[in-house]
């Protein structure tokens, strides 16, 4: 679930006081509440996240593997603006694209609130707009990653494979890590997928994946449907997964995160009461917001309306024994 919680504040980050200075942009969003936090905060795989870090004063720092190489880009919002400034081969791609990034391509004004808690949820965070990052690998593989496990396993394998087989991020941050490319993925060999606690269906998966990432990134121009459409051409990728790439590559306000344990439930608990909701019940309820659907569940997820729990907590899986 793309953005499930609101963004908590991160601890400082070491930065390397005789880096080179970056290139700079400065992006103006349009009139209106805008919360940098909740915009990017779908991008974090996990408060350790390798490729993500948000510090303690509000500066978000993200490390991406670009068509034109890797980044490490700098986000600080400014009373009026968003300062960014970003290092490596693929500085200028990040940059060109900064407003894709932030949100400039959505349009918040097209959702019509219709039920009280998601009205007082746009009310009382206002600022969130849907990011389109054009980078389809780097959503795909997390998300492959999270399928059928617990987030806390999901976080773990993620950071395990980024820090053993990625690089450091470019410019001043220690600790930043930019992902693997497509051809160190398919690389991986099957004891080290077993080592970051990753079974066979999903490291296939996302080998299937690696092995076509060149098609797999031109779903980020295309519509949300083809995009997912996409997508779902590679064995082990269904809709869930889909849903969850394209709402974080392209922005999708529509894309419903179908298949997923805990979501039709919450959805279910805070619009009508019914906590036993299913993936149809949830798209029934969901059915006003049509065209609108991802940004209606995010709100839902800001409302922080869960319902209590039941049952224990799923256990977290560990295969490394086996």
């Amino acid at each position: 679930m793309a953005g499930r919680f609101a963004p908590r504040q991160g601890s400082a980050l070491r930065i390397r006081p005789t880096a080179v200075p970056g290139a700079r942009r400065r992006w103006t969003p349009p009139e209106g509440p805008y919360d940098l936090g909740l915009v990017v905060g779908p991008l974090r795989r996990g408060p350790a996240d390798p490729t993500f870090r948000q510090t303690g004063d509000g500066e978000v720092w993200r490390a991406s593997r670009t068509p034109a190489g890797p980044a490490t880009i700098r986000l600080v919002q400014l009373a009026d603006a968003v300062e960014a400034e970003a290092w490596g081969e693929g500085a200028d791609w990040l940059l060109d694209r900064l407003p894709r990034l932030l949100g400039g391509c959505d349009d918040p004004a097209a959702f019509v609130p219709r039920h009280r808690a998601v009205l007082a949820a746009s009310r009382r965070r206002p600022g969130l707009r849907l990011c389109r990052t054009g980078l389809v690998l780097e959503a795909l593989i997390p998300s492959v990653l999270e399928q059928k496990v617990t987030t806390i396993e999901a976080y773990r394998s993620w950071r395990t494979l980024v820090r053993r087989y990625g690089e450091p991020a470019p410019g001043p941050a220690d600790g930043l890590y930019v992902m693997p490319a497509p051809r160190t993925w398919a690389r991986i060999p099957s004891w080290e997928w077993h080592k970051a606690n990753v079974e066979e269906k999903r490291s296939a998966t996302i080998l299937r994946a690696a092995r076509v990432a060149g098609r797999l990134e031109e779903a980020a121009a295309m519509d949300p449907a083809a995009a997912a459409a996409r997508l779902q051409l590679i064995t082990g990728i269904g809709p869930w997964t889909a849903a969850e790439v394209v709402q974080r590559t392209n922005g999708a306000a529509d894309a419903v995160t179908v298949g997923d344990l805990h979501l039709p439930g919450i959805v279910g608990h805070v619009l009508a009461g019914e906590r036993d909701a299913d993936d149809a019940r949830m798209l029934e309820l969901l059915a006003p917001y049509a065209g609108q659907r991802h940004r209606a569940v995010r709100l839902i997820l800001l409302s922080g309306r869960t319902p209590s729990r039941r049952a224990p907590r799923m256990p977290v899986g560990d295969i490394r024994a086996w």
